[in-house]
């Protein structure tokens, strides 16, 4: 249920279909009748604006039929389990349930459990974002072509971020190299196949690219992306760094610290951003910024993924 279950080749794949889909989205009238008849739920137990509406305008230029479903407006409040509400969905003969769940493997538990739905997963708990880290490598190789060699750095709380763990995932296999940055607190220790995934069956581990460097000015040194991360403060239990001061001053990506990358080097964040403390104001809206092309490009990777598992017929994750 995250981009460790792609291969490289399934990944360029998606990315490839994509990129058509774009066209699509840059025509005047953005309708096309691939999944006429099809049925897709989005089923939400956590709240979310980018992922959930572009899932659903997703579906709808695709001319599927989607379906809002909120934990809060639900039999769930009634106490309905996660399986009894998917069982009840298949029953009524979705195509599709796209979730979002608090509970890391709540998707795949779906997908294991139901044999006549598709189950794709819009995050789950702290585990995996994988619709997240595809958006994010089609935008990185839209403006850098192959990944392969490729410095990105991600910044910020990677211990309690999805999107961290897909995107990881997702440019290691495409072969560049990763650098993880960000308070020692908010760092994975250590960074091992147990803590982020298997790797190849344990034959190979894309992860043995992948450094750690909490030092932000170190770590953006010759880099060709850097994306910065949402500091999760929900998901924290206790204090992970002294104060946002102290955040702002050791690890915000701004002008100063864009300036020791390469010159043409480029930001994302995959949102909802805390504008100021994760990056700076001017950096955000600026020309090496890509996070609105981040958005417009969750809508074109979750067509593909729709077509390809909805349109084609075949179900799974």
């Amino acid at each position: 249920m995250d981009l460790d279950d792609f291969t490289a080749e399934e990944i360029t794949a998606v990315l490839d279909d994509a990129a058509a889909m774009r066209e699509v989205l840059s025509r005047d009238v953005k309708k096309v009748p691939t999944l006429r008849g099809k049925v897709v739920v989005t089923l939400f137990y956590e709240a979310s604006t980018r992922t959930r509406i572009s899932f659903e305008e997703a579906g709808k230029i695709l001319s599927a039929d989607v379906i809002n479903m909120t934990s809060t407006a639900s039999s769930v409040e009634k106490g309905e389990s996660l399986l009894n509400t998917g069982l009840t969905l298949q029953a009524m003969g979705v195509d599709a349930i796209v979730v979002r769940h608090p509970h890391s493997g709540a998707p795949h538990f779906l997908a294991r459990t139901l044999d006549r739905v598709s189950i794709i997963n819009a995050g789950d708990g702290a585990h995996a974002h994988p619709t997240q880290g595809l958006l994010d490598l089609h935008t990185a190789r839209e403006h850098l072509g192959d990944l392969a060699g490729r410095k990105v750095v991600i910044v910020g709380d990677v211990l309690h971020s999805r999107v961290a763990r897909s995107a990881v995932w997702g440019f290691a296999r495409l072969g560049a190299n990763v650098v993880l940055c960000g308070p020692p607190t908010l760092l994975p220790d250590p960074l091992t196949p147990a803590g982020w995934g298997p790797g190849d069956n344990g034959v190979h581990n894309p992860l043995a690219s992948v450094t750690v460097q909490p030092d932000l000015d170190a770590a953006v040194e010759g880099a060709d992306l850097v994306m910065a991360l949402r500091l999760q403060l929900e998901r924290q239990k206790v204090g992970f760094f002294p104060s946002l001061r102290e955040y702002i001053r050791r690890w915000q990506v701004n002008d100063a610290r864009m300036a020791r990358a390469n010159p043409d080097a480029l930001l994302m964040h995959p949102g909802p951003m805390n504008e100021g403390i994760e990056v700076s104001t001017a950096l955000a809206h600026g020309e090496r910024s890509l996070i609105e092309e981040q958005v417009t490009n969750g809508v074109a990777i979750r067509m593909a993924l729709l077509y390809q598992l909805v349109g084609s017929g075949s179900g799974g994750d």
